[in-house]
C-alpha cells in the first residue's frame, strides 16, 4: 500500500474523532516515513506534539491504522531535525533601533525558569515553550486566554526573552494593544503611518498583549488585520493573549477572529492548591521572603478566590509588615493577624458553603436542588446553576474544581464559562446586576 495515501486515510479517521482544533494544530503536521507489513514510522515536527498527543490521543493513530490494515500495526516515531528557515530580516526605520533591532520592551522577570508549572497550566507553558524554541513555523498564531491574572503576560514575556536569549539578532517586539492603539493615534496624527507600519510589519516576533481591547475600533483592527497578514505570510510568529475566547470577544471582526483561531488557541486554567503554594513558595524564594511552608498552605487555603496577581500582592504586603517589625520569620499568627488588619480575611465573617447557596438560589428561582445538579440543559434550570456557581466563586473560598464537584462533579470549565456568563450578564444587564446583588447579600447576611 502506498504510505502516503495509508497515512491520507488514517487522518480522515483521525479527523472524524477529535476537534477541528487538536487535529490542525497537532496532526497535520506529522509526516509519513515508513511503512512495512505491521510497523508506521512516523515523524513529528517537534516534541511538543509527540508528547501531547501521547498524553492526549496516545493511541489512536495505532487504532486507526490497525482498523484501516485489519490487523495490529505498531508505530514508530521519531521527531524532526529539521531546522527552522532563517528569513532574511528586514532593515528597521530609523528611530526604533538599539544595536539595529527594534526596542522589544520586554520585561525581564519573566522567564520560563521563574514560571511554576502545574496541571491547570501545563498545555499552555508547553505550548509557549515550543514557540519560543521554533518560532514562526507550526503554531502561528499562538492566542493564550485565560481570565485576569492567571500568568498570560508572563508566558508571553518569556517567549519574548527565551527568542532574546537563544536568537540574539531577532527583532521582538512586545506591546499592549493599549498601546499599538495609542502608537498609530500619535502616527495619525503626526503623518507618520509609513514609519508605524514598517516598524510592527518588520518584526520577528510579535507579542501583543490583550488583544481582546482592540474590538469595537476600526481603524486599529484595519490596520492590525494587515500586519498580522504581512507577519504571518513572512513567516514571522505573532502570539496573543486575551480574557476571552476569539468567538467571545464582542465587536471584533470576523476576519480578525478567524485569523486568531488559525493556530494554536492555549488556555490558563485557575491554580489548583498544590500549584498555589508552589507559585508562593517559589516567590517568597525569588524575592528573599521569610515564608514558611504551612504559611504556603494556609494563604493557599484562604486566598484562593482571588487571583494570582492580587495573592502575590498579599504576600509582599506581609513581607513588608514583617520587615517593620523585623521578623526573621513569617509564621501563620502573624499572616492571620496582618490579614486582618488588611481587611483582606475577616474571621467573624458569616461561613457560607456552596451547598448552601444551592440550596438558596433554588428556593428563589422555585426549582429542586436536584435539578440544580442535574445535566438538564433547559433555560429555567441553566440561568439559576449558572447564577448559583457564580455566587459559590463569589461568597466562598473554593477554587472552580472544588466548585464543580459540589454541583453534582461538574469540571473546572464549565464553573469558568458560568462565572464569565454571569459577569457579563452583570455589565450588560441591569436586572440581572440588581438580582445577584440581592441574592448575595441576602446569602451573607447572618
Amino acid at each position: 500500500m502506498d504510505k502516503e495515501k495509508f497515512w491520507s486515510q488514517i487522518l480522515d479517521e483521525v479527523k472524524k474523532e477529535i476537534s477541528d482544533r487538536d487535529f490542525y494544530s497537532f496532526f497535520r503536521d506529522i509526516e509519513i516515513k515508513g511503512l512495512s507489513e505491521n510497523t508506521l514510522i512516523l515523524e513529528f515536527p517537534n516534541s511538543f506534539v509527540k508528547e501531547w498527543i501521547k498524553d492526549n490521543h496516545s493511541d489512536i493513530i495505532s487504532r486507526k491504522a490497525s482498523q484501516i490494515m485489519g490487523k495490529p500495526v505498531a508505530v514508530k516515531s521519531r521527531v524532526s531535525k529539521k531546522k527552522r528557515p532563517i528569513v532574511k530580516k528586514s532593515p528597521l526605520p530609523n528611530g526604533n533601533s538599539r544595536n539595529g533591532l527594534a526596542r522589544d520592551n520586554l520585561k525581564p522577570e519573566f522567564t520560563f525558569e521563574n514560571f511554576v508549572v502545574g496541571s491547570p497550566n501545563k498545555f499552555s507553558h508547553a505550548a509557549a515553550l515550543a514557540v519560543a524554541q521554533q518560532p514562526g513555523t507550526s503554531y502561528n498564531p499562538l492566542f493564550i486566554y485565560s481570565v485576569p491574572g492567571l500568568g498570560k503576560t508572563h508566558l508571553l514575556n518569556a517567549i519574548g526573552n527565551y527568542i532574546k536569549q537563544h536568537q540574539p539578532d531577532s527583532n521582538i517586539c512586545y506591546v499592549t494593544s493599549e498601546d499599538f492603539t495609542n502608537e498609530m493615534v500619535d502616527a495619525l496624527m503626526e503623518k507618520k503611518m509609513a514609519e508605524f507600519r514598517n516598524k510592527y510589519r518588520q518584526v520577528d516576533v510579535l507579542l501583543i498583549d490583550d488583544i481582546q481591547f482592540i474590538a469595537g475600533k476600526d481603524s486599529t483592527e484595519e490596520e492590525f488585520f494587515h500586519t498580522f497578514n504581512t507577519l504571518e505570510q513572512n513567516q514571522k510568529q505573532i502570539v496573543m493573549t486575551s480574557d476571552q475566547l476569539p468567538n467571545d470577544i464582542p465587536k471584533l471582526e470576523n476576519r480578525l477572529r478567524s485569523r486568531f483561531q488559525m493556530g494554536l488557541i492555549a488556555d490558563i486554567q485557575p491554580p489548583d492548591r498544590e500549584t498555589l503554594v508552589a507559585i508562593l513558595i517559589t516567590k517568597a524564594k525569588q524575592e528573599n521572603i521569610p515564608l514558611e511552608k504551612d504559611v504556603a498552605f494556609f494563604l493557599a487555603e484562604h486566598l484562593s478566590n482571588l487571583d494570582i496577581r492580587r495573592i502575590i500582592g498579599t504576600l509582599n504586603r506581609i513581607a513588608m509588615y514583617a520587615s517593620f517589625e523585623e521578623r526573621k520569620i513569617i509564621d501563620k499568627p502573624f499572616a492571620r493577624k496582618t490579614l486582618e488588619e488588611l481587611n483582606i480575611l475577616s474571621w467573624d465573617e458569616v461561613t457560607v458553603t456552596t451547598e448552601e447557596i444551592i440550596k438558596y438560589v433554588a428556593t428563589h428561582f422555585k426549582i429542586s436542588t436536584k435539578d440544580i445538579l442535574s445535566r438538564k440543559r433547559t433555560s429555567n434550570v441553566v440561568f439559576p446553576r449558572q447564577v448559583a456557581m457564580y455566587l459559590a466563586r463569589e461568597i466562598t473560598d473554593e477554587s472552580f474544581p472544588e466548585i464543580g464537584s459540589k454541583f453534582g462533579g461538574k469540571d473546572h470549565a464549565t464553573v469558568m464559562h458560568a462565572c464569565r456568563k454571569i459577569a457579563k450578564e452583570i455589565q450588560m444587564n441591569r436586572k440581572t446586576a440588581n438580582l445577584i446583588n440581592k441574592l448575595k447579600d441576602e446569602i451573607s447576611s447572618p
